[in-house]
């Protein structure tokens, strides 16, 4: 990934969906900057940034539940980013459930 092909908001941040790789879940949103972006391809698992904490968040550190990035990509626009993940623990939202996304009813 070339981030300097990313277009960031005027915080510094772009959207991030994180995906299971397997069947295509849509696990999570959060954002990334500069700094989480090189953390996760550095490492190999998802970092975020943390907007409430203004921190550098590595997602599962202290659940366990981290996410292997198996593949990364951006959008045509540069303004989002998409990461198919394997999710440990099959827990990737804050609320215990496998997905932060529910349906709507009708």
């Amino acid at each position: 990934m070339m981030i300097s092909e990313l277009h960031f908001n005027n915080q510094g941040l772009i959207p991030a969906i994180a995906q299971d790789y397997k069947d295509g879940t849509v696990l999570m949103m959060a954002w990334m900057n500069q700094q989480s972006i090189e953390q996760t391809l550095a490492t190999g698992e998802a970092h975020y940034w943390s907007r409430s904490r203004s921190e550098l968040w590595h997602k599962g550190a202290t659940s366990g539940h981290i996410q292997k990035v198996k593949e990364l990509f951006y959008d045509c626009d540069g303004d989002t980013i998409l990461i198919k993940v394997e999710q440990i623990g099959d827990i990737a939202c804050h609320t215990g459930a496998r997905s932060c996304f529910q349906l709507c009813p009708d």
